[in-house]
C-alpha cells in the first residue's frame, strides 16, 4: 500500500520536510568532528616548533583514546538532559553551539586553549548526536514503512560529512601556508553553517523532539525538573573546579593511566551490571539467555573497535611516516586517508543491504552472531594487509597508498557486516524494562573499544618500526581468532536469542 504525500506540506520527496533538517544538521556536525579527528593525533605528536604539542606517540594516542571514548560515555547523559529538562530540539541547538565554540577554541594557538576546546566538542557532541537520532525516529509513526528508509537516508548524511570534512580540514590543517588551527577552525564553521540551517528550517521538525518528557506546568513534574536541575548544575560546577585545578598546575592527570584505569573502570562496570541483573534483576529464563547473547555482543563489539579505531591513530601515523603521499609534485595530505571509510560505506552500503535481502528471501542470511564473527574476521584481513606493508617499512621502504586503501576497504566491509546490526538486536534482546540501561551499556562497550584502541597504538611508536608487524600480527590473532570462535558457536548462540532474529 503506497502513502499519498502528494498533497502534504510537510512531506518533501515522500519523507517528512523534518528530515532534511536533521540530514544536513548531521552531515555537519560529523563534518566538524571527523575533520577535526584526521589532524588531532598529527597534532598531538608534530614538534612545538613546527606548532604541534610534541607529545610523544603512547601519550598522543592515549589522549586520543580517551578523546573519542568519552565521545560515547556522555552521549548518556545527554540523553537524559534532553528527556528531562531540555527536549531533544534544544539539546540539538544548544549542543551544536557547544561543539562550534570547542572548535573555534581549538583554533587559538594555547595548549589550555587545546585541551578546553576538547571538552567542549565532547559535551557538545553528548548533548547533539543521541537526541538527533532519536528525532529522526519521532517523525514517523511506528509502523511507518518509511521509517528504516528514512534512517538510511540520514546515514548517508553522516558519511558524506564524515567524508568531506578530512579533505577540507587537512587540507588546511596539513599546510604551511595556513597551518593547524585553520583546520580546527574550518571544523567550526562547518558546525556554524550546521547550526544556521538548523535555525533556519526549524520548523519542519514540527512538534519532534521540541518537548521533553517532564512538563514544568504539572506542579509534580515541575518539582522533578528543579531537582533535576540541581543536581546537573552541581556536577557541572564540581566538573569545572576540577578542570581548573587542572589547568592551575594544582595537580596532573597522566593520560596513559587515566586510560588504562577507565578501561578496567568500564569492564568492572560492566561485568558487574551484568551479574547484578542475572542476581537479582528478576529475568526469566529466556531473559536470562538473552542476556548471554548481549554479553558476548558487547564484547565482541568492544574488541572490533578496539581495532577499527587505529585509522585515526596508529594508521593515521603511518600514513605520515611510511606512505608515499607526493605523486607529480603533489602531497597527499595524511587527513584525506581518513575519508576512505566513509567513502566506502556510502559505496557499499546499498550493495550490503541488497546482498542481506537476496540472502534473507533464500533463508541464507547469517545470525546476528555469525554478522559478527563475520565482521571480526573481515576487520582483522585488514590488519594482514598491514602486516605485509610493515615488512617493507622494516626493510627501509615506504609503501604505497594502496596498502592502506585496501586496509580501509576490509575495514569499511566488517563495519558494515557488525555495526548495523549490533544496536538493533540489543533492543530487541534486552528485556522491556531495561532496555533504556542497555543502551548506556552498549555505548560504554563502544567507548571501551576506543580507549583499548589509544592504548595499542601507543605500541607503534618510531622507536619500535622492527616491532610493527609482530603488532599487527597479535590484533589479527585476536580479532580473528575471535571472529572464529563466533562462528563456530554461532547456532548455540543463536538458539539463547529465543526466536529474535
Amino acid at each position: 500500500m503506497s502513502i499519498d504525500t502528494s498533497s502534504d506540506p510537510s512531506v518533501r520527496n515522500g519523507h517528512p520536510a523534518g528530515l532534511s533538517t536533521l540530514f544536513f544538521t548531521e552531515m555537519w556536525e560529523r563534518f566538524s568532528y571527523y575533520g577535526m579527528r584526521a589532524l588531532l593525533v598529527l597534532f598531538l605528536v608534530e614538534s612545538v616548533a613546527d606548532g604541534g604539542l610534541g607529545l610523544d606517540d603512547k601519550t598522543a594516542t592515549a589522549i586520543y583514546g580517551l578523546y573519542t571514548a568519552a565521545v560515547y560515555i556522555v552521549a548518556l547523559p545527554g540523553g537524559w538532559v534532553a528527556d528531562r529538562l531540555l527536549g531533544a530540539q534544544r539539546s540539538i541547538w544548544y549542543g551544536g553551539i557547544i561543539i562550534m565554540l570547542g572548535h573555534f577554541t581549538l583554533a587559538i594557538p594555547s595548549v589550555y586553549a587545546f585541551f578546553l576546546g576538547l571538552i567542549f566538542v565532547v559535551l557538545g557532541t553528548g548533548l547533539l548526536k543521541p537526541n538527533i537520532s532519536a528525532v529522526v525516529g519521532e517523525l514517523y509513526r511506528a509502523d511507518d514503512p518509511r521509517r528504516d528508509a528514512g534512517f538510511t537516508i540520514f546515514y548517508m548524511g553522516i558519511n558524506i560529512g564524515a567524508a568531506i570534512g578530512p579533505l577540507i580540514c587537512s587540507t588546511l590543517g596539513e599546510s604551511e601556508s595556513f597551518g593547524w588551527h585553520y583546520g580546527f577552525a574550518a571544523a567550526g564553521v562547518g558546525m556554524l553553517l550546521g547550526l544556521v540551517q538548523f535555525r533556519w528550517s526549524l520548523s519542519r521538525l514540527g512538534d519532534a523532539g521540541r518537548a521533553p518528557s517532564l512538563d514544568a506546568s504539572i506542579p509534580e513534574d515541575r518539582r522533578r525538573m528543579q531537582v533535576c536541575w540541581r543536581w546537573l548544575i552541581g556536577l557541572l560546577a564540581l566538573f569545572a573546579g576540577f578542570v581548573g585545578l587542572l589547568m592551575a598546575g594544582v595537580f596532573t592527570v597522566d593520560p596513559l593511566v587515566l586510560a588504562g584505569q577507565t578501561t578496567i573502570g568500564i569492564a568492572v562496570l560492566a561485568v558487574g551490571y551484568f551479574t547484578y541483573l542475572f542476581a537479582f534483576g528478576g529475568l526469566n529464563t529466556v531473559e536470562k539467555k538473552r542476556l548471554v547473547v548481549i554479553i558476548v555482543l558487547f564484547f565482541g563489539t568492544a574488541m572490533f573497535w578496539a581495532g577499527f579505531e587505529q585509522t585515526g591513530s596508529s594508521l593515521t601515523l603511518f600514513a605520515e611516516r611510511y606512505t608515499q603521499r607526493v605523486f607529480g609534485g603533489f602531497e597527499i595530505p595524511t587527513g584525506w586517508f581518513q575519508s576512505l571509510n566513509p567513502t566506502f560505506i556510502i559505496i557499499l552500503a546499498p550493495l550490503y543491504a541488497a546482498m542481506w535481502t537476496a540472502l534473507a528471501r533464500r533463508q541464507m542470511a547469517p545470525s546476528t552472531p555469525a554478522k559478527f564473527g563475520l565482521g571480526l574476521i573481515i576487520m582483522g584481513l585488514g590488519f594482514v594487509v598491514m602486516i605485509g606493508a610493515a615488512k617493507l617499512v622494516v626493510a627501509g621502504n615506504t609503501v604505497l597508498p594502496t596498502w592502506l586503501i585496501l586496509t580501509y576497504l576490509l575495514h569499511t566491509m566488517g563495519e558494515l557486516a557488525l555495526s548495523p546490526v549490533g544496536l538493533s538486536a540489543t533492543t530487541k534482546l534486552a528485556p522491556r524494562r531495561y532496555v533504556g540501561q542497555m543502551m548506556g551499556i552498549w555505548f560504554l562497550g563502544t567507548a571501551m573499544g576506543n580507549l583499548v584502541a589509544g592504548l595499542i597504538a601507543g605500541g607503534f611508536h618510531s622507536e619500535a618500526i622492527a616491532d610493527m608487524p609482530g603488532l599487527y600480527l597479535q590484533i589479527v590473532m585476536t580479532t580473528v581468532g575471535s571472529g572464529l570462535l563466533l562462528l563456530v558457536f554461532s547456532r548455540p548462540i543463536k538458539k539463547l536469542m529465543g526466536g529474535i532474529e
